[in-house]
């Protein structure tokens, strides 16, 4: 595979408020509202990620809008290592009036250069998936892999 692909998923509560927002401008197609309607709903539907082109080394940050994608491919600079680790992320769920913050465990794998810029390239809750893509980026570019999953790490 020379082709890595990583898109943020779309949460289930945001797709239905998109596909509700989209239906309710089908709804109201004879008045002005349906542009906002659309346009709202369209809004739901957008999501980001990364395309990583290994044999070109070549690279594109992109924007996806109902199964097209968008984005500029860049040329790699000068990668100095992969990197793997554990995080969390939190994300705040409204429900009516009531909120609460979720936290998940996530591993990401981070592409290295200029000592401490880095180029996010995927992003999974399965740790195995994780190396065995940091593994192939590292070999088609020829670097080493970082293990930061735990707290004492080392280079693979």
């Amino acid at each position: 595979m020379n082709r890595i692909s990583y898109k943020r998923p779309i949460s289930k509560i945001k797709f239905i408020y998109g596909i509700g927002l989209f239906l309710i401008g089908i709804l109201s197609i004879d008045t002005p509202f349906c542009i906002l309607f659309f346009g709202v709903g369209l809004y739901f539907f957008y999501t980001d990620g990364i395309e990583i082109e290994l044999t070109n080394k070549k690279y594109r940050n992109t924007i996806n809008l109902l199964g097209l994608t968008f984005g500029k491919w860049k040329a790699f600079p000068e990668i100095e290592y992969v990197s793997v680790f554990k995080t969390t992320q939190t994300t705040r769920v409204w429900v009516s009036t009531a909120s609460a913050n979720v936290t998940t465990t996530v591993i990401k794998v981070n592409l290295f250069y200029n000592t401490n810029q880095k180029i996010e390239a995927f992003e999974t809750n399965n740790i195995d998936k994780a190396f065995d893509i940091a593994k192939q980026i590292a070999t088609a570019l020829k670097i080493d892999v970082l293990d930061a999953t735990t707290r004492d790490t080392k280079w693979l």
